[in-house]
């Protein structure tokens, strides 16, 4: 039934003996969802998209509640040939509105409870047909599955096919579509389950947003592959996570998810039939890393990944968890640190632009094609944009984004080396480094910070702090506290909106 249809094959060999057991628990309903009902809900949902016109290679968009049914609209995208578009749910409809065009799906499907505001935006666009999903799974595209009849043969797709577009955050410039194949799809969640030892004993506790490559690409299709089961969350709640515990075995989160947990009762007793732990999507501090160990004794799996490539590197399963690290190539691609100016390969331990190689990067990004051939090079490497080091034991160090390199004076100033430091003084709870414009030096270092709770520290504490460690010129001019740092849908911290905030500091 799903042969020839590249990623549908990969995604459903294991499912094909394990067919009648549980795939999702529901946890806003508490009922379970066999592998059989929801490959066949897939399959009416395949059955419809053709029905209205969907065409191999066409794009399938969706902006909708986390539910069973759209991730059942995902696979059914990829059994119709089609190509899977999700869209954070946080966008607004001017954002959505520029998806539409420049993406022009099919189909777009939407929060039930938005239709009416949405479904003039993507008439403007020239979209052909808006569905609904509803948070309660009800809606205009579920009452057409039910009405569709199982037993829809997957359109042939090969392994160089699309089979979803990701758009990048868009914190410089337009967001970009990254373009993901089959294989590349494919491959990664093949390695990742094989790296990562998934079975279909697992019980993975899924509590990410299903419109990202964390959740989606990584937490799910490792599931369907290893033919394992899910409980499905809504959102991050952490004492039904901790509830879920002792009946589960894989947790995948951000590192938001982990501080959080570890300030819940009952975690070192509730973790201890955990088998693992992943965190990526942002850095894991180090602190986070070493309580997390000391309370529940597991240590934290933390990998590194992107919109364009998946994940490309993983600390070990078995073997030394290092935490400020993101751990060791996964088997099959190839991790480069290059000069930045240059481009030439950089010795072992120097910092400079890593680039990426593998079955796991994606074709180019959508109607771009300069900004294709600006960032992937003619021999299949992806320059990522992360500067980082590889160190003599092989593991990988995310020092930070090459927009975020701070050149002051003419002098390289790496911000992952100062938020170190300054992370480790007494009564710091976390900080984010930036450069802003200087008349004298180009840019000038600011330090913007978040105080532990009750903590009593000022900047000159921090001054007197990092001194002796580190070089005059990449002490910060200025340091300010705040209450939080802006963070993006997955935890990262917005360094392009705190850049905003300080762009007039000197004038």
């Amino acid at each position: 039934m799903y042969q020839g249809n590249y990623l549908a094959e990969k995604l459903c060999a294991a499912s094909m003996i394990r067919e009648n057991k549980p795939f999702l628990y529901n946890h806003q309903t508490g009922e379970k969802t066999t592998y059989r009902t929801f490959l066949s809900n897939a399959e009416r949902m395949a059955e419809v998209l053709v029905a209205i016109g969907v065409q191999p290679g066409d794009r399938v968009a969706v902006q909708a509640p986390k539910t069973i049914a759209m991730l059942e609209l995902y696979v059914a995208t990829v059994f119709a040939g089609g190509v899977f578009l999700p869209l954070n749910t946080a966008y607004t409809p001017a954002e959505i509105s520029y998806f539409l065009s420049d993406a022009e799906p099919r189909v777009f499907v939407c929060d039930a409870e938005r239709e009416e505001q949405l479904s003039s935006v993507a008439k403007e666009a020239g979209v052909a047909k808006v569905l609904t999903i509803g948070a309660d799974e009800s809606g205009s595209l579920a009452e057409l599955r039910d009405a569709a009849l199982p037993g829809f043969k997957a359109v042939s797709r090969g392994p160089d096919d699309l089979a979803a577009i990701l758009y990048t955050s868009g914190t410089t410039g337009r967001s970009k579509g990254a373009m993901l194949t089959h294989q590349a799809l494919a491959s990664n969640a093949e390695t990742l389950r094989d790296t990562w030892r998934f079975s279909a004993d697992d019980v993975l506790i899924h509590a990410l947003p299903i419109f990202h490559t964390h959740g989606l690409f990584v937490a799910t299709n490792i599931t369907l592959m290893a033919g394992s089961s899910c409980i499905f969350m809504s959102n991050f709640n952490g004492d039904d996570i901790l509830g879920y515990m002792p009946e589960a075995t894989v947790l995948m989160g951000v590192p938001t998810f982990y501080v959080r947990l570890l300030n819940s009762e009952g975690l070192s007793k509730a973790s201890a039939n955990m088998r693992l732990f992943v965190s990526g999507s942002a850095p894991l501090l180090a602190e986070t890393h070493d309580r997390w160990r000391e309370v529940t004794g597991h240590a934290i799996l933390e990998r590194y990944g992107m919109t364009e490539t998946n994940m490309n590197t993983s600390n070990p399963y078995d073997g030394d968890r290092r935490a400020s690290t993101v751990g060791l190539p996964l088997p099959g691609i190839e991790v480069l640190v290059t000069d930045p100016a240059t481009g030439a390969p950089l010795p072992q331990g120097e910092t400079g632009v890593l680039e990426v190689r593998g079955p796991n990067v994606f074709a180019g990004y959508w109607n771009m094609p300069e900004k294709t051939a600006e960032e992937l090079r003619d021999n299949g490497f992806f320059i990522t944009g992360d500067l980082g080091r590889i160190d003599k034991d092989g593991y990988v160090h995310i020092v930070g984004r090459q927009k975020d390199l701070i050149i002051s004076g003419g002098y390289n100033i790496y911000p992952k080396e100062i938020e170190l430091l300054i992370d480790e003084l007494e009564g710091i709870n976390e900080s984010a480094v930036i450069g802003v414009p200087h008349a004298d030096f180009g840019e000038a270092v600011v330090a913007v910070v978040v105080a532990q709770s009750g903590a009593e520290t000022s900047a000159a504490d921090i001054m007197t702090g990092l001194k002796d460690d580190l070089a005059r010129f990449k002490q910060p001019k200025r340091i300010d506290f705040v209450d939080s740092l802006p963070r993006n849908a997955m935890g990262k911290v917005q360094k392009n909106v705190l850049r905003e905030m300080y762009a007039g500091t000197f004038g």
